[in-house]
C-alpha cells in the first residue's frame, strides 16, 4: 500500500525529478507532487512523495535532517489533510 511523505524545506532551485531521484535510492517513488500557491502559482517550498510503506519509513529516516542545497529536509509521514471550516458570506 502506497504511503504518503510530506517533504518540507526543500530549496526554491530543486526539481520534482531531483526529489524522484534523492528518493528513489530507497525505493520505487510512485509520485511526486510539489505545492504551488493559489494565487501566484509560485512553489511554496514543500511537496508530497509517494512510496510503498518499506520504503518509505526507510526514506524518513535515512533523509529526515538531509542538507540539500544548504536547507535541511524535514521529512516524516504525511498527514490528513483536517476539514477547514467553510466561510458562508
Amino acid at each position: 500500500m502506497p504511503k504518503s511523505i510530506y517533504v518540507g524545506n526543500i530549496p526554491f532551485s530543486a526539481s520534482e525529478e531531483d526529489l524522484r531521484s534523492l528518493f528513489g535510492q530507497y525505493g520505487e517513488v510512485l509520485s511526486v507532487k510539489f505545492i504551488n500557491d493559489r494565487e501566484t502559482g509560485r512553489f511554496r517550498g514543500f511537496g508530497f512523495v509517494e512510496m510503498d510503506d518499506a520504503s518509505a519509513k526507510e526514506a524518513i529516516d535515512a533523509l529526515n535532517g538531509k542538507e540539500v542545497s544548504g536547507r535541511a529536509l524535514r521529512i516524516n509521514e504525511a498527514q490528513e489533510r483536517q476539514p477547514r471550516p467553510r466561510r458562508d458570506y
